[in-house]
C-alpha cells in the first residue's frame, strides 16, 4: 500500500496548509520545454530545476487542488477494491464531482502525471490504464503472467499464440509479468503493423532468433517498459526498425532516450543502448527504394533534429543531412518492390550483419 501512503502525503499537505492558515499549495517541476534537459550520463530526458507552485491563491489553482483530492480518493478506492479504470473513465467519472469535475480529458491526464511526479509512483500503481491496446510480441520466450483470477499462466510466445502474437498488458511489472525462459538473442522492435505481420508470416523470429515487438507507431509506455525489461534483465540487445522519415526517427528516440512528455520516468522507460537499423536515407539510395518527397513539415522536423541532443552522433548527423539533400522519405513496405520475402531474405540479414549480428 505504499502508493496509497504517498498519495495520502499529498492530501495531508493540503490539509495541513488549511489547518495552519496557509494558502494550500503543491510544488512540482515545471513541465515546459525549457525545463527539459538531456541527461548525458544516463542518456535520457529529465526535468530540470525549475519548479512551479499549484496554489489556491487563484481560482483555477483552487479548482485543481480540489480535483487533486478527488482523484486521490478515487485512486485509493480503486486500489483497495482491486479495480482499475482507463484515463478516459477518470475524466467521465469526474462528472459526478460537482465543482471538481474536469473541463477536458487533457486536464485529468495532466493531473495524473502530476501525481506521478509528486509521489514518484507510476500511473500503473494508480490502477489507471491507457485506452490503447498493448503491442504484440512473437519470439522464443516463455512469459508467466498473472491472470484475472490471480493464477499464474505460462505462455510461450511462439507455440502458445496465434499469428497476432502475445499482447502486452498495461502493467508489465514483475508482480504481473515474469520472464521464465528465453532462447532468443536479440529484440527487434518494428514500427508498423504491416511489417510486423510480414516478419511473422516469413517466420523471421525463428530465422533470426529474435523476439519481435510491434511498436504500433509511437509506442505505449507498457511497450517501452517491456522492451527495457528484456534489455536489462535478459541482457538482450534492442534493435529498432522503422520507416525512413523524421517522425519515425523520433519513435526510435522515444524507445532509446525517452520522450519529453514522460521525462519524469524516462529512466524507467528508456533503453539507451537501443540501436537504429533503418530505414535510413542511405538505404533509400543503396536499395533504390520507392520514395516520396519530403513535406515542409518533414524538412522542419529534420532541421530540428540536427540540434536535438538525441541525434548528435556522426551517424544521425550524416543521415539527416543526406535526407535533407535528397529530399526523399520511404516506408518499410517499400522493400516489397523486390518481392514479399526480400525484407527477410536480403535486407534485414544484410543490415543486421553490418551491425555485427548473425542471421
Amino acid at each position: 500500500m505504499s502508493t496509497v501512503k504517498e498519495l495520502k502525503k499529498v492530501a495531508e499537505k493540503i490539509y495541513n496548509d488549511l489547518v495552519n492558515g496557509r494558502i494550500p499549495s503543491l510544488e512540482l517541476p515545471a513541465r515546459t520545454k525549457s525545463n527539459i534537459v538531456f541527461d548525458e550520463r544516463y542518456r535520457v530526458w529529465k526535468y530540470g530545476k525549475q519548479n512551479i507552485t499549484r496554489s489556491a491563491v487563484s481560482l483555477s489553482g483552487a479548482y485543481m487542488l480540489l480535483r487533486t483530492i478527488y482523484v486521490i480518493d478515487f485512486i485509493k478506492e480503486m486500489i483497495e477494491n482491486n479495480k482499475s479504470s482507463t484515463l478516459r473513465e477518470l475524466y467521465y467519472i469526474s462528472e459526478g464531482w460537482g465543482e471538481a469535475k474536469f473541463n477536458s480529458q487533457d486536464e485529468s491526464d495532466k493531473l495524473a502525471e502530476d501525481l506521478e511526479i509528486i509521489t514518484k509512483k507510476l500511473r500503473e500503481d494508480f490502477k489507471l490504464r491507457p485506452e490503447e491496446d498493448g503491442a504484440r510480441v512473437i519470439g522464443d520466450i516463455v512469459i508467466e503472467e498473472v491472470t484475472r483470477k490471480g493464477e499464474k499462466r505460462r505462455i510461450h510466445c511462439q507455440d502458445d499464440v496465434g499469428d497476432a502474437g502475445y499482447s502486452i498488458p498495461y502493467n508489465v511489472e514483475k508482480e504481473k509479468l515474469r520472464f521464465v525462459k528465453v532462447n532468443a538473442d536479440k529484440v527487434i522492435a518494428v514500427e508498423t503493423g504491416g511489417m510486423f505481420d510480414r516478419l511473422v508470416e516469413n517466420r523471421f523470429d525463428e530465422k533470426s532468433n529474435a523476439i519481435l515487438v510491434h511498436l504500433k507507431g509511437q509506442p505505449a509506455r507498457s511497450t517501452r517498459r517491456f522492451i527495457k525489461r528484456l534489455n536489462e534483465e535478459l541482457n538482450l540487445p534492442v534493435i529498432v526498425f522503422t520507416d525512413g522519415d523524421p517522425w519515425s526517427y523520433r519513435i526510435y528516440a522515444s524507445v532509446a532516450y525517452g520522450a519529453i512528455k514522460t521525462a519524469h520516468i524516462s529512466e524507467y522507460l528508456a533503453t539507451p543502448s537501443a540501436q537504429f537499423l533503418g530505414v535510413t536515407p542511405s538505404d533509400i539510395l543503396n536499395y533504390e527504394l520507392p520514395s516520396d518527397d519530403l513535406s515542409k513539415e518533414d524538412i522542419a522536423a529534420l532541421q530540428s533534429e540536427l540540434s536535438d541532443p538525441r541525434f548528435q552522433d556522426d551517424f544521425w548527423i550524416n543521415e539527416i543531412k543526406l535526407q535533407l539533400e535528397i529530399k526523399k522519405k520511404a516506408e518499410q513496405q517499400a522493400l516489397a518492390k523486390y518481392g514479399l520475402d526480400y525484407v527477410t531474405d536480403v535486407y534485414l540479414p544484410e543490415k543486421l550483419a553490418e551491425m555485427g549480428y548473425e542471421v
